[in-house]
This record gives C-alpha cells, sequence and structure tokens, in this order.
C-alpha cells in the first residue's frame, strides 16, 4: 500500500507540473489567466523538492511528451536547477541514479557511496558535463557564483568521501581544466579557484579592499582602540581553504592545474608551514596542510630559483611591502590554535616584521627539512653553488680600491646575506653528501673565484682563494676525473691562476697552489687506461637524474596523487624519448603493480604508459600484461584482470597492422584459452568453498538465534515500488552469475577476452590467421546456442559483436584489394546465418537479437558483394561500371559490333615541311 500510494504521488506531481505548466504557458490564453498561472507554477516548484523536480521534469521533458510550447520552459526550468541551494547534490544523485552504468546494487559495488547509487566514471562524466556547461540562457558569470559554494562545501568530507570525489571532478576537470573557465581571471576561476585562493594569500583577491575609516564614531561610554587592523581572514575561514584546496588537489591530480593552483601561494604557504609550533591542534589545521601543499608544488615545479626565493623571503610574513597601493597584510595568531589574516595599517612599521632574527635558527631548520624532502640532487648542488659563490663574492677585500657605485645600483641587504650565510651553513653540516652532483659547476666556480684573485693583489690572502683551492683539491684527487673532459679555455684560466699564486709571498697558499698545478698537470697518468671507463654523456646524466625522480615520486609511500601522476610523466617523457637508462622488465613490472590500485586516474596513465612501451618492445609489453590478464596462479582480482584487459586492448589498437606473427599468436591462444568454457581454477574453487562454508555455518548461527528461519528484513524497505524490486532482483541474480562458479572462469572475464579478440580481429585480420580466427567463430556460435541464462548476456554480446567484425573485416579487405590467404566459404556463411537468424529470435537479449540481426544483414550484403570484381581490378578496368555478373558475360568482347553514335572524324593530312 505504501509503495502504490509513492507511485501514485509521483504520478500526481507530474500531473501537476504539466497542469500548471499549461496553464501558466498558454499562448492561447490571455495575459491574466498566464500570470495567475504562472504564479501557481512558481509556487508549485518552490514547495517541492529538487529531486522530485528532477525525476518530473525529465520525464516531462522527453520527446513528443508535451507540446513543443510548453517543453520549452519546462526544459528551462530544469536546466535552472542546480542553482537552488541544494541543486548540486541533487543533480549528483539524480544522475548517479538514472545513469546505466549505476544500475548495480550499493552492496554489489567495489566501493559503495555512503548513500544513493554507485557513483561511475561514466556516470561521473555526465553530471560533470552538465554541471560545468552554463545553459544557453544564463551567462557563466551568473551560472558559476551559484554551484561554486555548493560544491566546494562538497569538498568539506561532510556528505562522503566519494561526493568529495565528485565535486572534485566536477571542479578540476569540468571548470578549471577548461581554458575557457578556468584561466585565471575567468569566470570559472573567479567562482572556484580565488575563493579558496584569496582566503590564504589576500592579494590575489579581485574584490575592492575595504577603506579603512576615517573617523571612529562611538559613544560616551566606549573605548575605541585606534591600533586595531582589520581582520581579512578569519581563522576558520583559513583552515577550511586549506582544507579545500588540499581535497581538491588529492581527488583530482592533474599536475598541471596543482601548479596552477599553488604557484601564487608558494610564500604564504611556506609562512604558515614554518610557524613555530604551538600545539597539535594548530599544526592538524594550518601546519600540516599548508606543509603538504608547499612540498606538491616544490616537487612538481621545484627549481634552484625557487629555492633561492624561498632563502630570501625566509622570514617573511604576509605582504609587508611599502607599496601603499598594494594591500598590506600579515598572519596573526589568535590564542593557542587559531591563524588568521589581518590588514595592516598605513603607517604600520614593517622593520620589525620582516626581520625577526629570533626566529632565524627555526626557520632555517624548517628550510632544510623541506629542501631535503623535496630538493633533487641537482636542486641542491645548484642552490650550494649559487650560495657559496655569493659568500666567496662578500669576502673580497679590497682595502687597496676605490669602487665607484652608481645610483642606481643598491647593495645587498644585510639581512638577506645573513640568512644566506646561515642555510649555507646548515647545508654544509646536514647535506655534505649531496652537496656536489657534477664537478663541472665546482670546476667553473674554482675558475671564477681564482680568475678574480688574479684582479686584486690582496685577494691571494682571503679566505675564498683557500676555499676555492680546497675545491679544486677535492675535483681533480676525484675518481674518474680527466683532464680531456674539462673545457680548454676553463683549464687554462686554473693553470694560470695556480700559477701566479704559487709565486705568492703566503707560503701555505703558495705551496698548496704549486701542488695542485703539478698535481693536474700529471693527473691523466696517474691511472691505468684500461681501468678508466668512458665518461657518461650530459644527456645520459639528466636522464639518470629524472628516473631516479620519477621512481622516487612514484614508489614513496606518502606521495600524494598529483606527484605520483607527475612522477608516470616523468617515465613517460624517458619512454618517448627512448632513453636507454630504462630498464624495460623493472619499467613493466612497477606499472604492472600499480595496476593493482584502485586509483582511476594513475590507472588510465598507466595504460597510456604501457602503449608507449608496446612501440619499441611489443614482445615484452604483450608478456608482462597476459601473464597478469590470465592470471593462471589466481593472484589477481577480477577489477585488477579487467584492467590489464584494457591495456591489453589498448596495446593492440596501438601496434596495428605490426599485430602480427608470434605476437598476435600469443595474445590469441591466451584469449581464447580465457574466453572458452573450459577453463578452470582449483585455488578460486577452493576459496569458494571455504566461503559457502563460513556461510552455511553464520546461517545455522543466526537460525538457531532466530529460533526458526531467518526473516528476509530486505522486505522492510518501502522506498522500492514492487517494479523496482523485481528489477533489481534480477539485476542481483546476473550479478551473481558473473563471478565464478565451481572453479569456472568469471563471465566477465570471459566477455572482456572475446572483445578484446574482437579488436584484434578489427585491427589486422591477417595478422592472427585462419586457424585462430576459425576457432573463434566457431567458440562465438557455441557460445550463441548453449550459454542462453540472463547471466551470460554480456558474453553472448562479446560473441556477437566478434562475428561482426570478423564479417566487416572481410568486407573491408576485399574492398580495399587486400589479400588476407583465406576467406569464408558459401558453406560457413549459411551455416553462420542460419545461427545467427535462430539467435535473432530465440534470445532472451534484446541487444543480442539486435546485433544478430545485423550480422545477417552484413552477411547477405557481404555476398552481394562478391559477386562484383574487387576494387583492385575495377581500378585496372578504368571508370566504375558493371562488367560481368556470375552465370552473365556482359564484357566487351561479347558486344555486338554496332556503329558508334557519335560523328566519327576523320583523319587530317597536313603537308609539313
Amino acid at each position: 500500500m505504501e509503495n502504490q500510494r509513492e507511485n501514485a504521488q509521483k504520478e500526481t506531481l507530474i500531473s501537476a507540473i504539466e497542469k500548471a505548466a499549461s496553464k501558466a504557458f498558454q499562448p492561447e490564453s490571455d495575459e491574466a489567466s498566464r500570470a495567475e498561472g504562472q504564479r501557481e507554477f512558481s509556487a508549485l516548484l518552490s514547495r517541492t523538492k529538487t529531486i522530485a523536480l528532477m525525476s518530473a521534469l525529465s520525464k516531462l521533458t522527453q520527446p513528443d511528451r508535451v507540446p513543443g510550447w510548453l517543453r520549452v520552459p519546462l526544459m528551462d526550468v530544469l536546466t535552472l536547477l542546480p542553482q537552488r541551494p541544494d541543486g548540486v547534490r541533487a543533480t549528483l544523485e539524480f544522475v548517479f541514479s538514472v545513469h546505466p552504468s549505476s544500475t548495480v546494487r550499493t552492496s554489489e559495488a567495489a566501493t559503495p557511496q555512503k548513500q544513493g547509487a554507485n557513483i561511475t566514471m561514466e556516470a561521473l562524466k555526465l553530471a560533470s558535463n552538465l554541471l560545468s556547461t552554463p545553459p544557453a540562457t544564463v551567462s557563466p558569470d551568473q551560472w558559476f557564483p551559484g554551484i561554486a559554494p555548493q560544491l566546494l562545501a562538497l569538498l568539506d568530507g561532510k556528505d562522503g568521501p566519494d561526493l568529495v570525489r565528485a565535486a572534485a571532478y566536477v571542479i578540476g576537470f569540468g571548470v578549471l581544466g577548461r581554458k575557457q573557465f578556468g584561466a585565471p581571471g575567468s569566470p570559472g576561476w573567479k567562482a572556484f579557484a580565488e575563493p579558496m585562493l584569496a582566503k590564504i594569500n589576500p592579494t590575489l583577491s579581485t574584490e575592492e579592499p575595504k577603506t579603512e575609516p576615517l573617523v571612529f564614531s562611538a559613544g560616551p561610554d566606549e573605548v575605541v582602540d585606534l591600533r586595531r587592523e582589520t581582520v581579512l581572514v578569519e581563522a576558520d575561514e583559513l583552515h577550511i581553504a586549506l582544507r579545500r584546496l588540499s581535497s581538491l588537489l588529492d581527488s583530482h591530480p592533474n599536475p598541471g592545474l596543482t601548479k596552477r593552483l599553488l604557484a601564487p601561494l608558494m610564500l604564504p604557504l611556506w609562512t604558515i608551514s614554518s610557524w613555530p609550533l604551538v600545539n597539535t591542534e594548530f599544526d592538524d589545521r594550518y601546519r600540516r596542510p599548508a606543509d603538504t601543499l608547499l612540498k606538491i608544488y616544490l616537487k612538481l615545479s621545484g627549481s634552484p630559483e625557487k629555492f633561492q626565493a624561498l632563502i630570501g623571503n625566509l622570514l617573511v610574513n604576509g605582504n609587508t611591502g611599502a607599496d601603499a597601493s598594494k594591500l598590506r597584510w600579515v598572519y596573526e595568531q589568535v590564542g593557542d590554535s587559531d591563524l588568521r589574516v589581518k590588514r595592516l595599517r598605513g603607517n604600520t612599521r614593517t622593520v620589525d616584521l620582516d626581520l625577526n632574527i629570533g626566529l632565524l635558527e627555526s626557520k632555517s631548520e624548517a628550510f632544510m627539512e623541506l629542501l631535503q624532502s623535496v630538493g633533487t640532487d641537482s636542486d641542491i648542488s645548484t642552490l650550494f653553488l649559487n650560495l657559496l659563490r655569493g659568500s666567496l663574492g662578500s669576502t673580497e677585500t679590497v682595502a687597496h680600491e676605490i669602487k665607484i657605485v652608481s645610483e642606481n645600483e643598491q647593495s645587498k641587504d644585510p639581512a638577506v646575506q645573513l640568512i644566506e650565510a646561515k642555510v649555507l651553513q646548515k647545508m654544509m653540516e646536514k647535506l655534505s653528501d649531496r652537496l656536489v652532483s657534477g664537478w663541472k659547476q665546482l670546476l667553473e666556480l674554482v675558475g671564477e673565484v681564482l680568475g678574480k684573485s688574479q684582479t686584486s693583489e690582496t685577494a691571494t690572502n682571503d679566505d675564498a682563494t683557500s676555499v676555492a683551492l680546497s675545491l679544486l683539491n677535492l675535483v681533480v684527487t676525484a675518481p674518474g676525473f680527466q683532464k680531456s673532459n674539462v673545457r680548454a679555455d676553463l683549464l687554462a684560466s686554473i693553470e694560470s691562476s695556480l700559477e701566479r699564486i704559487s709565486k705568492s709571498q703566503e707560503p701555505d697558499v703558495s705551496q698548496t697552489a704549486r701542488n695542485l698545478s703539478l698535481l693536474l698537470k700529471y693527473r691523466d697518468t696517474l691511472e691505468d687506461p684500461s681501468e678508466l671507463t668512458t665518461a657518461p654523456t650530459d644527456r645520459q646524466i639528466e636522464d639518470r637524474k629524472t628516473y631516479n625522480l620519477a621512481i622516487s615520486y612514484i614508489t614513496q609511500a606518502d606521495s600524494p596523487p598529483p606527484v605520483r601522476t607527475e612522477g608516470l610523466n616523468l617515465l613517460s617523457g624517458l619512454i618517448r624519448a627512448r632513453s636507454p637508462i630504462l630498464d624495460i622488465q623493472s619499467t613493466l613490472v612497477l606499472l604492472s603493480s600499480l595496476l593493482n590500485e584502485e586509483d582511476d586516474y594513475i590507472n588510465l596513465t598507466v595504460v597510456r604508459l604501457f602503449t608507449q612501451l608496446a612501440d619499441k618492445h611489443p614482445r615484452s609489453t604483450t608478456k608482462e600484461i597476459l601473464e597478469h590478464y590470465v592470471d593462471a596462479n589466481e593472484r589477481e582480482a577480477t577489477d585488477t584482470r579487467l584492467r590489464f584487459g584494457e591495456a591489453l586492448l589498448q596495446v593492440i589498437q596501438r601496434l596495428g597492422e605490426t599485430f602480427s606473427g608470434d605476437i598476435a599468436k600469443q595474445v590469441g591462444e591466451a584469449l581464447l584459452s580465457i574466453a572458452g568454457r573450459r577453463g578452470y581454477r582449483p585455488k578460486t574453487k577452493a576459496k569458494q568453498e571455504r566461503e559457502e562454508r563460513l556461510k552455511q555455518v553464520k546461517n545455522k548461527a543466526a537460525q538457531d538465534a532466530w529460533q526458526g528461519e531467518v526473516p528476509d528484513l530486505s522486505e522492510l524497505d518501502d522506498d522500492q515500488t514492487e517494479e523496482e524490486k523485481a528489477r533489481n532482483e534480477i539485476i542481483a541474480q546476473i550479478v551473481s552469475g558473473w563471478e565464478s562458479k565451481r572453479g569456472a572462469e568469471d563471465v566477465r572475464i570471459r566477455a572482456s577476452a572475446l572483445s578484446i579478440f574482437s579488436v584484434g580481429i578489427e585491427t589486422n585480420l591477417a595478422g592472427l590467421g585462419a586457424t585462430l580466427v576459425e576457432a573463434a567463430v566457431d567458440l562465438c556460435l557455441n557460445v550463441l546456442a548453449l550459454e542462453s541464462g540472463a547471466e551470460a548476456g554480456i558474453l553472448r554480446r562479446a560473441a556477437i559483436i566478434l562475428i561482426l567484425h570478423f564479417v566487416r573485416a572481410l568486407a573491408d579487405a576485399r574492398e580495399n584489394g587486400r589479400r588476407l590467404g583465406f576467406g569464408l566459404t558459401d558453406e560457413s556463411r549459411e551455416h553462420i546465418a542460419r545461427s545467427l537468424e535462430y539467435v535473432a529470435q530465440t534470445d532472451n537479449d534484446g541487444l543480442v537479437q539486435q546485433h544478430a540481426r545485423d550480422v545477417v544483414e552484413s552477411l547477405h550484403n557481404w555476398q552481394l558483394s562478391t559477386l562484383l570484381p574487387s576494387t583492385e581490378i575495377r581500378d585496372a578496368q578504368g571508370p566504375a561500371s558493371l562488367t560481368r555478373l556470375a552465370g552473365l558475360d556482359i564484357g566487351a568482347a561479347s558486344r555486338p559490333n554496332l556503329p558508334p553514335l557519335e560523328p566519327v572524324v576523320r583523319p587530317k593530312i597536313e603537308e609539313i615541311e
């Protein structure tokens, strides 16, 4: 009764909306009647829930359901429903519940949603298109501000992690991932990115800042603090912005979008992440999220210049510049666990804000931890040499020189020099083994310092020369150093400087220079030439660094999704460049391990890398994929095997005409062995028997507890109609029938194998050969005849598609004049057509019936095409014409010799000299 009442309410709502809308938009009614009808229609819409309106309006706006003049306003109402306060959530849930790919029960899904239907990638793409594309009647400047607060609120995670992922996909892919809406300054950027970024860095806000009041009005007993600054961002707002930005980047790992969002936040994130530790709550709310975001950004786009910028702003807090045209603000700690942003008044001094020497120790320690965590050896080495170059340059003695400095030339800030010296000291203490990654850079620095010492008479006594000689000693005595690998001009400059220093009056420096000069002169003769190894090229060095960086990004346990994706992109660049640094087998094993994970974005990238590897190493790639797809040891889950099947399909498409020979034979035999009915998996059977015994024990315990049969509690669910219950029961039976029974192969894997084989036929029929193709067609006919259950519907669909691709491939080969070496005899064609005609009439799956009729029609068309000559023969005969039919000779030789109808041109005789 309850279900019938709910159905009646749904039909009543549809009828009420149709009736009210007809009265409101009836073109033949007068103006007063339409105005009254529009008021009633608006009142009906206001008191109806959004999800109910979507269900009713989606039915009313179907083609030919209502007149055209009524369908247009109803469609306008439907497209504007996401602008309601709960419109985005209702849109997502409605799409997820009605999309064909989301019809599996929640209990059967791998990752069920907290409430409602399952979220599939296909349904997510449809929902993203609906929400991220403004209707034709609404401008983007009006559309995005209406849905942005709802989507950003979903990033908070209060409605479940699945809706966080859905909201991140809509924002990251649908809006910010499109140049039209996601570029800085565009409507999508202002609605989605700016509300988060401006809370962390108020300088990025495009809104006009609030002006400072010139006159304070207060009562006689009210005290006004004239020193108080305006609060720009409250503590909770800053915390929410950090959390939402983290959720967006973790749930939608797009390295390009990540760099665009985090680039203007580098310094504010550094300030927050390096804030002195207060307590655990403060760390969880502010420091840890900011530290994670900053590390993600520096891993994706880190460079020595960015680390140098952090050193130059090591003690910075907000924007405290003297430029009055820009908003001046700082972070301020409130209480024990809150951090907010306040605006500075115009007369606030900035000296104490910018330079807090008391924080230098803690800030430098935080910078060293950051550099050690995300900096590459190349970044650390370049940064160290830059700091060392600046430090050595500042120690030059110019006591006997007069230097003229122009007004425009500004000396280096002493505070910055102090910070750089502190960081340089920390680097030499904690990163001594990573300071020099290449001797060439160090040798250039030595040559530069020694060259400057030649221009000053007192320079040989300073610390710079001593340090330069020590560094030169490290380079020259390093194993594998050879003079022949050094630039001739640099080597000559260093030798000249050493000769001059060796003649100086300082005994320690001169003796060291003399020894180094002799060592450099005879360095190549100290080692056995047979033991010398060829020095790696610059490209090999860079490829090795890139490879190590990519592997570290991918394999580190704490790598966020954007960083792992960037690691895969770096690996993809090496594969495309065919770098010799790659170990193909280890790379394949790494990619195979990544396909075991449930992250869709990572899986799509891994499949793309498999196809790139197949270009150069098809045999190794297909072998690795087949091992996991066949899964002879029964270690992989069904979903994992299906992902390897998708990788195999794309590899076959990528190989194209080269999919032939042993590779095609190996792949074809493996696919047919999976698709056949004789597959046996003993470990799976033993596992199923254990699960069945455990289930029986639980059922017996439940029966003892209930003292009889256990009641079916699902009948208490009154949210479904009888029709929906019956439909769900059928779907449940089909899904349960997919799984392996008594050790047999899973139906989904068998259908996948047939689908991949049909793609192989479509790609290169000749490459598979007559034997494999004949076996595949026979297998499909047996599947259509013997496996008629509802659970085998997907298997029969795959079988009928394979036959269809086979017939079309034969027709295409004949049309293009390609010789396959085999074909389809009349007897075989008639047998296939007869079998499929029976399937088209008796199968219980409508899609299989339709495909069967299509294949029968294709067979008849192919039979007719065989009566005509091939394209190759027609091209040889000239313009297209009918020249011969079976049993009838209408060739040129059999035509009667009749006079032509056109006038005959008689030959002309001309006299020539």
